[in-house]
């Protein structure tokens, strides 16, 4: 089957459904995500130094640079409010369970550990720096059986293209020991906000949460080499036994947005989903 081929065919789709969803008051996009609150407002970072510095698990930002990642939350939290109705279309229109929505948001405290960490690991480095290699501060999953993991993922990521996101990483590792799954990065067409989608199948997903832990723990300072070894051999074996979908391991990011149509036509963009972060 050319998926490539198909998914162009369901984009032309897209108008209609948007349209549809939109009329009936996001009634369709909402189905896909039933019954899951929107996220809790932003609590204060649980290792706040009177200072205003930070510091957890060994790990430490100044009060400079723990203001600049407090401002970098506040952009993505902005930011998700218009990428969140495309995700939830896309998962529509691709029939994808989307897993987990109300974790789109990484936490303040969750985002200040992965800057500290960059900056133990790369002495020299900036906050900023740091700050603008982060891709995941608003996350998505989205979530097909095997049977129809290959489909479902081409049609999700040329809506996402079509939509006018930029596709700036592509980690395909079906075809790789360890993880299994593509994780892709996209640039949102106004803010600029980067955002992660991940494309799983139960079997890798449920992989994924069990192997979380002892992620967690291969990346703590303080967890030495023969550990961090002993961690990832255990990681490696759970993601062995997950089933690889056929075709997964040719998939590609989209190579380009597809063309802009005729004005007549034009795609309507997916209207706010109930529920979205204010």
């Amino acid at each position: 089957m050319n998926h490539r081929r198909t998914a162009s065919r369901l984009v032309s789709r897209a108008a209609t459904a948007a349209a549809l969803a939109t009329a009936l008051g996001l009634g369709v996009t909402a189905a896909a995500t039933a019954a899951v609150p929107p996220p809790a407002a932003t609590a204060p970072a649980t290792g706040s130094d009177h200072d205003g510095g930070w510091h957890q698990d060994g790990l430490t930002l100044s009060a400079a640079d723990n203001k600049k990642v407090d401002a970098f939350v506040a952009r993505a939290r902005r930011a998700e409010r218009a990428i969140s109705p495309q995700v939830r279309t896309a998962a529509v229109i691709s029939h994808a369970a989307l897993i987990g929505f109300d974790q789109r948001l990484k936490s303040p405290d969750s985002l200040k550990r992965k800057v500290a960490t960059k900056l133990r690991e790369n002495p020299g480095q900036t906050a900023d720096q740091a700050l603008g290699t982060v891709n995941d501060a608003v996350r998505f999953t989205l979530q097909w059986r095997a049977g129809k993991y290959s489909q479902g993922v081409t049609t999700a990521s040329g809506l996402l293209a079509a939509w006018g996101n930029d596709s700036t990483r592509w980690s395909n590792t079906w075809n790789r020991p360890g993880y299994k799954g593509i994780n892709a990065a996209w640039r949102a067409p106004r803010s600029g906000q980067l955002f992660e989608v991940q494309f799983h199948t139960p079997e890798s997903k449920r992989a994924q949460l069990e192997t979380h832990k002892l992620y967690e723990e291969q990346r703590l300072p303080g967890t030495s080499p023969e550990r961090v070894r002993e961690l990832q051999a255990q990681q490696d074996a759970i993601f062995a036994a997950v089933p690889v979908p056929a075709g997964a391991e040719q998939l590609t990011a989209p190579a380009r947005r597809l063309p802009a149509p005729d004005p007549a036509r034009r795609l309507p963009a997916p209207a706010s989903a109930p529920g979205t972060v204010s």
